[in-house]
């Protein structure tokens, strides 16, 4: 009876310990997310060829399509400077969320995600935390890049830039979510890479980053619009300078880059759990 009874209090005991010692879904995300943060920052050459790359992209294209457009398809800048600004944004957030999610194969290869996976962190934690550490840092270097706007001619208001701010936001995210649903099931950076620049790249060269989707042929037109990432584009235009064109409003850009990010999120959360779950024996 003495051991009875006191047995009966340590395995309460231990079964409490069992049930705390469970992390939540905000520490684990938190941890995750930090870690993405300081390993780019402390790769430097990764930061300058980030930045650099669309910015000498952004400088070469403008001037040699400066001739190209007429004042009514660049907006109120009235220069082909300003219709490729907001195109440029987006392909910064675009090559800081590649290399981001690039770190899931690294991590995978290395040991860590097989350690992350095998702890009772919940695999909603791991999505959250690495889409939302790539999404932290593309953003980071899309809201850097708006400091370049007098320089492309575009002068938007305040509020403007308060919301050109939440689109790339928003386009961060879905481009991360986007990745790391890619990036999960391959154990190489280089299958990445291929698929890379078969979805990703032509995501943003059909965005209407490059030339207007009313000025492509029938057929190119109709994938533009069926491209969400033209949304977002069309986006931050509208936030950078309202007197440019696009094909939709600001309401429907927005609603569309909203629901990307939603469908983006759940596929990368699918993605985890499928390629996490076994069957129980």
């Amino acid at each position: 009876m003495a051991t009875l009874a006191t047995t009966a209090p340590q395995r309460t005991q231990h079964q409490h310990a069992i049930r705390t010692a469970r992390p939540g879904l905000f520490i684990p995300s938190y941890s995750l997310w930090q870690r993405e943060i300081v390993r780019f920052y402390r790769q430097r050459a990764r930061v300058i060829g980030v930045i650099a790359s669309p910015l000498l992209f952004w400088v070469a294209f403008g001037a040699g399509f400066s001739h190209s457009f007429s004042s009514g398809n660049t907006g109120a800048s009235g220069h082909a400077f300003g219709y490729f600004f907001p195109g440029s944004i987006v392909m910064i957030v675009l090559f800081t969320a590649i290399f981001s999610m690039m770190s899931l194969i690294q991590d995978r290869n290395e040991g860590f995600l097989l350690t992350v996976i095998a702890s009772p962190v919940s695999r909603s934690a791991i999505v959250l935390g690495k889409v939302l550490g790539g999404a932290t840092l593309a953003a980071i270097q899309g809201l850097i890049f708006l400091c370049f706007t007098p320089l492309a001619g575009v002068h938007p208001s305040f509020g403007g830039l308060v919301l050109a701010a939440a689109v790339i936001l928003l386009i961060s995210f879905e481009i991360t979510a986007l990745g790391f649903t890619i990036a999960w099931p391959m154990d190489s950076t280089q299958a990445f890479h291929a698929i890379v620049n078969l979805i990703l790249l032509p995501l943003w060269l059909l965005s209407g980053a490059l030339f207007p989707a009313d000025k492509a042929s029938g057929w190119l037109r109709a994938i533009m619009l069926a491209n969400p990432l033209t949304y977002g584009v069309d986006a931050l235009r509208n936030a950078l300078d309202p007197a440019a064109r696009t094909d939709h409003s600001l309401a429907i850009n927005l609603a569309v880059t909203l629901g990307f990010c939603l469908v983006t999120f759940i596929a990368s959360w699918a993605v985890v759990n499928r390629r996490t779950h076994k069957p129980a024996v």
